[in-house]
């Protein structure tokens, strides 16, 4: 018996790196998954899959649509789907500005929105948020990043206030550099990846990336019952980035 048998769940931005990692934790625990993203996963045949842009609202209600007939309910909402950006508060246009929020924020607002019905029916409803380690600590060249994964961490919390008294839990995770296609595509644009990736290790306290897997079992962790006390919650996965000051390696 898997920690999430029977459970319903629903995950975005989930045909790759950590929405894809978090699909399959879920359902090897027992859960019964459904991906919503722009993009088909590589595992068509294994994880229910419906077409879905959160940056608009009539494909949001679409897909959720289609992703709870298909499930026949929900008890488990992974707002996963984001995107990236670069530069200094002077480096993005206003329109990247809105397009970067427009996912990343309102995208996780309007599944809510179109999840909260069925989440209310269940006896087991929770949602869980990805953040970043963006929202808790400045980091170079991430400012209209950091400011959308703020909006989450502050989204995550009031959301809880207003829904545990429906029965509903609503915790983040606040993962670190993780090793995902995106984070690749970075590394790829970089004049020399090979010391941009250096850093971006050097900069994690434990000395490596987070892997997509880690921060799928705290997701998971949020997901299942024993977290039926926990709310509210900011969970880093960031092999202490946030939280420890250590000497430089090798003092």
């Amino acid at each position: 018996m898997g920690e999430l048998d029977g459970r319903l769940a629903i995950v975005t931005g989930g045909s790759s790196g950590i929405g894809l990692a978090t699909a399959r934790a879920l359902r090897a625990r027992g859960a019964a998954v459904a991906l919503l993203d722009l993009a088909e996963p590589p595992e068509r045949e294994q994880l229910a899959w419906h077409r879905c842009d959160v940056a608009d609202d009539a494909s949001v209600v679409e897909a959720v649509g289609a992703a709870l007939s298909a499930l026949g309910g929900l008890d488990v909402l992974v707002n996963n789907a984001g995107i990236g950006a670069q530069g200094t508060v002077e480096d993005n246009p206003d329109e990247e500005w809105r397009r970067v929020f427009e996912v990343n924020v309102f995208g996780m607002v309007r599944v809510t929105r179109a999840a909260l019905p069925a989440l209310r029916a269940s006896a087991h409803g929770c949602i869980v948020n990805t953040c970043s380690v963006a929202a808790t600590v400045g980091l170079p060249r991430r400012a209209l990043y950091s400011a959308t994964k703020g909006a989450v961490a502050a989204l995550t919390r009031a959301m809880a206030a207003d829904h545990l008294a429906e029965g509903i839990r609503v915790n983040c995770v606040d993962p670190g550099t993780v090793e995902t296609p995106w984070v690749q595509r970075l590394l790829g644009q970089a004049a020399d990846p090979a010391a941009e990736r250096a850093a971006l290790v050097a900069r994690q306290p434990h000395g490596r990336l987070v892997t997509a897997e880690e921060v799928a079992a705290a997701i998971c962790y949020l997901a299942s019952p024993t977290s039926g006390s926990t709310t509210g919650v900011e969970l880093a996965v960031d092999g202490g980035m946030a939280g420890l000051r250590l000497p430089p390696r090798g003092t």
